[in-house]
């Protein structure tokens, strides 16, 4: 299916190059002089390689024709994690290479939507937002710094990110799943 460059949206698949691409980032750049251009980070499916590529706004592009699924996320392995149909019921495994550091991510009974390319699945899409723990994160020092600046955390399933100073360890906080990026502290 054609669509212009300015439709591509992150986490969408795209066919380029003879190759399947997971959009990651995305940035539209008008410059003062020309034309109008997406700047836009792919990473292969099949190899796990990045790309960045420029895409004019007027250039058409192939998505990629792929099923979106429900599944609710059962268990991993060293290998595999394995996901339940939520309507059918049936389960379906997917290599962990695939879904790279989100798998720390991923709690029992979690829905997730999969993207299948000839009943295999290629790509995982978390939810935007998930809820996470504060294990350890260092003391601020007070008078540190006049700016706020973050601080590194360990989160209660192995992500380290960067969280703001207020933030204590067992606190509740949500994260982007996209980004990796602390969003706001539950109460």
């Amino acid at each position: 299916m054609k669509i212009t460059a300015n439709e591509i949206k992150i986490g969408m698949i795209i066919e380029h190059k003879d190759d399947l691409w997971n959009v990651l980032k995305i940035q539209h750049v008008k410059p003062g002089k020309g034309g109008a251009f997406n700047q836009v980070e792919l990473k292969s499916i099949m190899k796990g390689t990045k790309l960045n590529e420029r895409f004019r706004s007027s250039e058409n592009i192939e998505k990629a024709e792929v099923d979106e699924k429900k599944f609710n996320f059962l268990y991993s392995d060293d290998n595999n994690s394995f996901f339940m149909d939520n309507v059918n019921f049936e389960q379906i495994s997917m290599p962990n290479k695939l879904i790279n550091e989100k798998a720390k991510l991923l709690k029992e009974n979690l829905e997730v939507t999969i993207s299948l390319l000839d009943d295999k699945p290629i790509a995982i899409e978390l939810p935007k937002n998930l809820q996470c723990v504060v294990e350890s994160t260092d003391a601020v020092v007070k008078g540190q710094t006049a700016a706020s600046s973050y601080k590194p955390a360990k989160l209660d399933n192995g992500l380290k990110i960067s969280v703001p100073p207020f933030i204590a360890s067992g606190d509740k906080i949500i994260i982007d799943t996209r980004s990796l990026e602390y969003v706001k502290k539950i109460n």
